[in-house]
């Protein structure tokens, strides 16, 4: 779109056109450009001006950084009445993203806010109870909001205390000759009791295009609202995975849309975004999305991740979904669709975002990649892949290519894997000493299929077993000698052991009322001000693989535990001596910190 202020022209030639080209000056080859956009016919030559403001918008197959002039043209005698010429370096003013509304008061949230021109914002999404009694939009300058600021109407143009917003998207334009260049901030904001339901902070550096009218009541081109089940076409695709996932992108703007497809189950996640290093592979430290189908919501995924450690997200640290160690989904949901054992996501997501410590910035060049297929916990989180469901190889990509297509569509040819015997439970009876270290799952014949849960990757392993059934005796000791680690600051390797009649686990994560509806038989004590401690946390033993995880490869348990070894840090492990009391229920759980563990 281009606007020329205060044009004059006399309307007398017949056959006069705005005029386009990429020469060095107007020539006949260049291109008529429709003005109003709306007339009936492209011939239709130009009228008489007088210091006119014109709004004249480009056909959709032409940019303007694509030609180099533009004119007054007359086709009949090819003359050139008058032309600019534009720059190379020309910077051209486009809209600028913000963070969502801070949210503090009266359930007020949003997605990320848009400068759409210097008087519109247009914000997507918007949830606000309605309940507070003179609220209002409302700017102002200042670090942050308060009783000096000028109320803006509402997306009606309508100065009323503002109504409840359940998910719309709106826009709103700044009042009088008020610009965003006047201002801080954008609140919500209730007069009355001079209270901020929540806020964003506007740039200083905005180089956002005029308000010139071109805007509407509507979202600009590239943002489709996340209900919408349209999937745009993107020129971009890589397969990984061995052609179990594919990966279409566009870079748009100052956005990348991506559509991520796999041939997974309903209960299963892709991963994909930047690896954690930029030369290899890498999870620890990566910034990926997770996408899949949330059965029970009936609603599909597409959630930001930080990966800080290979462990299950305790709230700090571990495979975390953004918004749960502080930072906010920054993966915007357009459209989801299943078909034939095919999961396909598309959503966007900005190049670069205000979470310096949990978003990668992709980068103008070519990017380390990494995929993995996993399970979905009971909260539709990520859980752990097994080794062959992620990728080695250091694959690159660049996010702002054009046309780069490595896919064979063979996706919904792919055959399902086929089903593998799994191993029978594991029991110990007669035993009152027991050895209790981490190991690994065994992919799909072990944890997993034994539980009917998924598993984070490790388990425990109890006299060489993989997390058996123990019987024991009411009014009988047995003592656990525990290697599951004793360093906090590690929490990959740190799983105190502890015995509940929960089968839930996971007791340091939960709140002091989850802590109450359980029952903790042993591993756990109480200091002085009634805080929960491990009392079963010794040195850090693991069964770790020799090479490679051979669990589809071993029929048997006995045939994968002779692929593992066995390595302990040095130091002792914690003796735990449990008496089971007459009151014990039949069944209790050994568990760890995190969601794992069986009967006992």
């Amino acid at each position: 779109m281009l606007f020329i202020k205060n044009f004059s022209y006399d309307g007398v030639e017949p056959t006069a056109y705005f005029w386009v080209g990429n020469s060095s000056s107007p020539t006949p080859d260049g291109i008529a450009v429709p003005y109003p956009e709306h007339r009936d016919s492209d011939q239709t030559p130009l009228e008489a001006f007088l210091n006119a403001d014109v709004i004249l918008r480009l056909p959709a197959t032409i940019k303007v950084r694509n030609i180099k002039y533009l004119s007054v043209w007359c086709s009949r005698f090819t003359l050139n009445f008058g032309h600019v010429i534009i720059p190379e370096n020309l910077r051209i003013p486009s809209p600028r993203f913000l963070p969502e509304f801070s949210r503090l008061a009266h359930g007020l949230r949003s997605d990320n806010i848009t400068v759409l021109d210097t008087k519109t914002f247009y914000i997507p999404n918007l949830h606000y109870d309605g309940a507070g009694p003179d609220a209002y939009f409302w700017v102002g300058k200042g670090t942050q909001p308060d009783m000096y600021g000028t109320k803006v109407p509402n997306e009606m143009n309508s100065s009323l205390p503002l109504r409840s917003y359940e998910g719309v998207d709106i826009e709103i334009v700044l009042p009088g000759n008020l610009t965003v260049f006047d201002i801080d901030w954008l609140a919500v904001w209730c007069v009355q009791y001079r209270h901020n339901f929540g806020y964003v902070l506007i740039p200083s550096d905005l180089d956002v295009p005029p308000a010139l009218g071109q805007t509407k009541i509507a979202p600009p081109w590239w943002y489709t609202p996340t209900s919408s089940t349209s999937t745009p076409k993107l020129s971009n695709c890589i397969e990984l995975l061995d052609g179990r996932v594919q990966v279409q992108w566009e870079l748009m703007n100052d956005d990348v849309q991506i559509r991520v497809s796999g041939r997974i189950r309903d209960d299963q996640y892709v991963a994909f975004g930047l690896s954690g290093y930029e030369d290899k592979p890498e999870m620890v430290g990566a910034d990926v999305v997770v996408i899949g189908y949330n059965k029970a919501e009936n609603q599909f995924i597409a959630e930001d991740y930080y990966m800080s450690d290979y462990i299950q997200c305790d709230g700090e640290r571990g495979v975390c979904p953004d918004h749960r160690i502080g930072g906010k989904n920054d993966a915007v949901l357009i459209a989801g669709k299943r078909n034939n054992g095919v999961t396909s996501v598309t959503y966007k997501r900005p190049r670069r975002t205000n979470e310096l410590v949990y978003d990668k910035v992709i980068p103008e060049k070519d990017a380390t990649i990494i995929a993995a297929i996993g399970m979905l916990n009971k909260n539709y989180e990520a859980n752990a892949h097994h080794s062959f469901d992620t990728t080695t190889d250091d694959i690159r990509i660049d996010f702002g290519g054009k046309d780069i297509y490595r896919c064979t569509n063979s996706l919904y040819n792919i055959p399902n894997i086929p089903e593998v015997k799994a191993w029978p439970p594991m029991k110990i009876v007669g035993e009152d000493t027991l050895t209790v270290r981490i190991g690994q799952t065994g992919g799909i014949r072990g944890y997993s299929r034994i539980t009917g849960q998924p598993s984070w990757g490790i388990a425990w392993y109890i006299n060489e077993m993989l997390i058996p059934e123990i019987t024991v005796e009411r009014g009988q000791n047995y003592t656990f000698l525990v290697e599951g680690g004793k360093d906090e600051t590690n929490p990959a390797q740190y799983h105190p052991f502890y015995i509940t009649d929960s089968s839930e686990g996971g007791f340091a994560e939960l709140t002091k009322d989850q802590h109450q509806r359980q029952k903790i038989y042993a591993g756990v004590a109480y200091d002085q001000n009634n805080y929960p401690y491990p009392t079963a946390a010794g040195r850090y033993c693991e069964y770790s693989h020799k090479h490679t995880d051979q669990s589809l490869n071993t029929e048997t348990f006995k045939e994968f535990f002779e692929t593992l070894k066995l390595e302990c840090e040095e130091g002792e492990p914690a003796k735990l001596v449990w008496h089971v009391n007459n009151d014990t229920p039949d069944v209790v759980y050994y568990q760890v910190k995190k969601e794992f563990g069986l009967e006992v």
